[in-house]
């Protein structure tokens, strides 16, 4: 099969660890583990979160004073080489007979996008509610709720197009294994001068980019790997349950947090709505269980359509 497999950020640098290299690097060989069991007999590209990863770049570029911070669009592609890189090599070592090539991959959006008015998307550490009190007020920079915790939010517009989708299948076409679209690509938006594409100051959803992605490859299945082993309705409380199989059409039932799970559904749905094929939420622990149908929330178009 073609397969589509997005990575979370999260699951690159696990929820409350400290942003080290030594941390980063020993869940990248966990997932790359993963990653390799299901890479034989596929065409595999892969996508990645770069949330932990990018906020930390730029909180360490605003603590040095002589020039201004480099803006996010730059520091989206220092994240894609630095991750990109680390996957790259271990699945290179696990997988010694496959090529495997890191990408940069610039996604196009919308200029007049209203993400760019309400910055939404966390990025960065955790904070308490004093700390990111005090931090934002310091940088400039929009706070919000992140769980127990809070924040960075920046903005977050929808993907249109992904530039450079030639370079990726020729590679799948000559038995590559393809690092692409990291931290939901770099995002792009079209010169009003006519002079071509210039970065712009946000980050794009790493899901529903891997979702459109998935699309204009022609993909078979798209998985979303995530911390937990499927999507939860009442997630946290006494009543929590996993969804299993299940049609797009259910979720329309189901609210999720905009900040984490909500833009996983909306891709699953997105990808088997436009292309009639199967979109799996789940642990990465679990890739090849999820493949074989016997693990994760399964989204199919003739799915059941209630929740």
């Amino acid at each position: 099969m073609k397969l589509v497999v997005a990575l979370g950020g999260n699951a690159l640098l696990r929820r409350g660890e400290p942003l080290s290299a030594k941390n980063q690097l020993d869940n990248i060989r966990r997932a790359a583990v993963q990653l390799a069991l299901v890479a034989p007999g596929n065409e595999l590209v892969l996508t990645h979160g770069n949330g932990p990863q990018v906020g930390l770049l730029a909180l360490q570029g605003a603590a040095y004073l002589a020039v201004q911070t480099y803006p996010l669009d730059v520091l989206g592609a220092q994240t894609d080489g630095m991750i990109g890189y680390l996957l790259e090599q271990e699945l290179s070592n696990l997988l010694p007979a496959r090529v495997v090539a890191t990408l940069m991959t610039r996604i196009q959006v919308s200029a007049s996008d209203p993400a760019f008015s309400a910055p939404s998307k966390p990025i960065g550490p955790i904070y308490s509610a004093i700390e990111a009190q005090v931090i934002g007020k310091e940088k400039g920079w929009t706070m919000a709720p992140d769980g127990n915790a809070f924040r960075r939010v920046v903005p977050c517009p929808a993907p249109q197009r992904v530039l450079g989708l030639q370079s990726i299948e020729w590679l799948l076409g000559h038995g590559a294994l393809v690092i692409a679209a990291g931290g939901g690509g770099i995002p792009v938006i079209a010169d009003a001068e006519g002079h071509g594409m210039r970065g712009v100051e946000a980050v794009i959803d790493k899901d529903l980019c891997s979702s459109l992605l998935a699309q204009a490859l022609h993909a078979q299945c798209l998985i979303i790997a995530t911390d937990v082993d499927a999507v939860y309705l009442d997630f946290g409380l006494s009543t929590q349950r996993p969804v299993g199989k299940v049609a797009p059409e259910a979720f329309q039932q189901a609210n999720f947090p905009a900040g984490s799970m909500g833009p996983k559904v909306e891709a699953a749905c997105a990808f088997v709505r436009a292309t009639g094929q199967r979109a799996i939420i789940g642990s990465l622990d679990q890739i090849e269980a999820m493949l074989r149908g016997e693990a994760g929330t399964q989204v199919v178009a003739d799915g059941p359509r209630q929740l």
